[in-house]
């Protein structure tokens, strides 16, 4: 196989390529005068299988389009099988229509990864499980659930503990990580009034006593959490952990949640991590490098990725 990768997150596809002992192809992915993308395939690809590690997180549309280009420069060069491995997939939030005369762009980009010649997909933790169906190639979503238990039970095993879901839509997660650690489920029932802020309104589920772990797909502005963390404190928590898949934070986020009551933000690098989020006190990155090491692995030889999650 070959392991290509754009700019969005080099140390995660070097530790992909560690993982998986392949080294990444020599490739360039660089930019003229006027920002055009410009990519060249440093070596032959005629009958490879070939798998592209690109998030499409910030800057968004220039790692989009940073996708697209590599998929049409390996298909052009005769790649057997082209796979997108992304991550993080941006444009997630965009699943319907939210308003009247509003787009679908998670559609939309689906159809344009189709369309420059990918052949496979495979990403980590869709903001909705139907975005699969957006696609009309085979799509694997994987789950960050396993790299997650395994951190709490190593770091919180002898807490008694409750897992939080910080809306109603997060409920089939954060269930299934409580059945895996093996702690009951609480519910943050809140009212959003607008775009960027949320209104918690109260807590359904006991939380007394007990060390709070929130779990949700995407951390932006951090505003949910934050007021989250202080519900459950408020209802009688004794600290609140966040175990989030994707770290977006945008804007002011790493300082709202480094200066928030949550213990500990834990989250993984589907998104290369900022120097702020590095030397945030409160804030810890796990890597997902090993999970979607063998992903990449077992698409290549055929076999079973679901069987990874049994």
């Amino acid at each position: 196989m070959k392991l290509v990768a754009g700019n969005s997150n080099r140390p995660l596809a070097e530790a992909i390529s560690d993982y998986l002992k392949v080294p990444l192809a020599r490739a360039q992915v660089r930019r003229f005068a006027d920002m055009e993308i410009f990519v060249e395939i440093g070596e032959n690809v005629r009958g490879e299988d070939t798998f592209i590690i690109q998030s499409t997180s910030f800057p968004t549309n220039d790692h989009l389009m940073e996708l697209l280009i590599i998929s049409d420069a390996l298909r052009r060069a005769s790649a057997r099988r082209i796979t997108a491995v992304i991550p993080y997939f941006g444009y997630a939030r965009q699943d319907r229509k939210s308003a009247a005369r509003t787009p679908i762009s998670a559609k939309l980009v689906a159809n344009l990864i189709a369309h420059s010649g990918v052949d496979r997909v495979l990403t980590l933790d869709l903001h909705a499980g139907q975005i699969q169906g957006f696609f009309d190639i085979p799509t694997d979503n994987l789950f960050g659930a396993p790299v997650m238990v395994r951190d709490v039970k190593e770091r919180l095993s002898d807490k008694p503990k409750v897992v939080v879901s910080p809306d109603v839509g997060g409920v089939v997660r954060a269930r299934a990580l409580a059945k895996r650690v093996d702690a009951p489920l609480a519910i943050v029932d809140k009212r959003r009034e607008r775009a960027g802020e949320s209104e918690v309104m109260n807590i359904i589920g006991d939380v007394a006593g007990l060390s709070c772990i929130l779990v949700d797909d995407i951390v932006d502005s951090g505003g949910t959490l934050c007021n989250a963390a202080e519900a459950l404190l408020a209802q009688g928590a004794t600290e609140v952990y966040a175990y989030i898949t994707h770290g977006v934070l945008s804007g002011g986020a790493v300082s709202r949640i480094s200066n928030s009551k949550l213990k500990e933000l834990v989250i993984t690098d589907s998104i290369k991590p900022t120097e702020a989020v590095k030397v945030a006190k409160n804030i810890r990155v796990i890597t997902i490098a090993p999970l979607m090491g063998e992903a990449i692995g077992r698409t290549a030889t055929e076999s079973s990725v679901s069987s990874l999650f049994d």
